[in-house]
């Protein structure tokens, strides 16, 4: 045989059969996107090499809808951003009209706020570890396990002011209303037997193979990447860096209040889910202290129902459940805001999205998105 024989030969038998990349939707109604979002995937087999993600079929112009309405009717629309979150987005709205105007809220009223942000923040946390079971192809049953707990904090929310999603609780100097008679001691009997039904979902995430198999070493964020990103809240403790505004830049009554602040160290999928349980667990001891503090007295500052704060602007932060929730607020004197930005933490967290998608297989995408927890209700706004 010929060198020139030999080399064509070993030549041939090096030759590898290439694929070619193909585009697939994933959405904008796919199941496990988790609201109306879409995303390119480019695959080379069931690898992703490329992803976009397509945003806007939500839009609906929330924050130019508040240079209209006046700083009262704009809380209800802050309801329906994150609407596994409406308590803590009035909050951080309310509070940033409240700097504006150098408003002190009454005492009994910073309370209420914390115990119903924590009951938010358990709410939010148990939807994300209920549904990402189900997203993964588990049965239903760990979702209603959550969903469980879940509707018994709806039900406290609906005896404090009347709704269970979109709350509209908080006003302007304080809150609506107080609590009515009965609901503290509610609130404790759910909360004596709400660690238990914790332990219970984390069996679940932990003690299924599959499910371990699926979620350990998936996704996997570094501290530094989160930084780049701007990433806060779980996502952001769970690469190891502890930061929560509540502790960080501590407002309301949590200064008074003692609590935990956990971290990990994968920055995986499972360790964004773990963290989630440990966050829960924080909230337990939050509101039990904030019952234990909790003054008499009035629950609002009176305020004008048109009210004209002077003409400046505000910025108010606060630690929701999927990271830092932020409303940047302009005042012209006039009853309605010159401006209103918020800082959507979906948003923002979603932006790591791509980088987290490329290298992995398709069905880690929808564990890596439920992951990530986003509401696209608060992401397109």
């Amino acid at each position: 045989m010929s060198e020139a024989t030999a080399t064509s030969g070993n030549t041939a038998l090096d030759t590898k059969i290439k694929t070619d990349q193909i585009v697939v939707n994933m959405g904008p109604q796919h199941p496990s996107t988790h609201g109306v979002l879409r995303l390119m995937l480019t695959l080379d087999g069931e690898t992703v090499v490329d992803a976009e993600v397509v945003l806007g079929y939500l839009h609906r112009g929330f924050e130019k809808l508040c240079e209209e309405g006046t700083y009262t009717q704009n809380i209800s629309l802050t309801d329906r951003l994150d609407y596994f979150n409406s308590m803590n987005n009035n909050w951080a709205y309310v509070k940033a009209v409240e700097m504006i105007m150098g408003i002190e809220v009454p005492e009994r009223a910073e309370y209420l706020r914390v115990i119903m942000s924590e009951l938010q923040r358990l709410v939010s946390h148990l939807a994300c570890t209920g549904f990402y079971v189900s997203d993964i192809g588990a049965m239903h049953t760990p979702l209603l396990y959550a969903f469980r707990q879940r509707e018994e904090i709806l039900d406290l929310f609906e005896m404090a002011c009347g709704a269970r999603m979109t709350c509209n609780y908080f006003r302007i100097g304080g809150v609506s209303k107080d609590v009515p008679d009965g609901w503290i001691a509610r609130l404790k009997a759910f909360l004596d037997q709400l660690p238990s039904k914790i332990d219970e979902l984390e069996g679940l995430l932990t003690g299924n193979e599959i499910l371990v198999a699926r979620s350990k070493g998936v996704g996997v964020m570094t501290s530094e990447m989160a930084i780049n990103y701007s990433i806060t809240g779980p996502c952001l403790r769970a690469t190891g860096v502890q930061f929560d505004l509540r502790k960080d830049v501590p407002y309301s009554v949590y200064p008074r209040l003692s609590f935990n602040v956990p971290t990990l160290r994968n920055g995986d999928v499972m360790d964004r889910f773990l963290l989630r349980i440990l966050e829960m667990r924080e909230c337990v001891k939050i509101i039990k202290q904030a019952i234990e503090q909790l003054p008499e007295g009035e629950v609002r500052t009176p305020v004008p129902l048109n009210l004209r704060p002077p003409i400046g602007e505000a910025l108010s932060r606060i630690e929701g459940p999927k990271g830092e929730m932020g409303y940047y607020v302009v005042s012209d004197g006039s009853i309605a805001p010159y401006r209103v930005h918020q800082r959507p933490p979906c948003f923002i967290n979603l932006g790591i999205a791509r980088e987290l998608f490329i290298g992995t297989k398709v069905a880690d995408v929808v564990a890596i998105l439920a992951s990530l927890d986003p509401i696209m209700g608060e992401v397109d706004r």
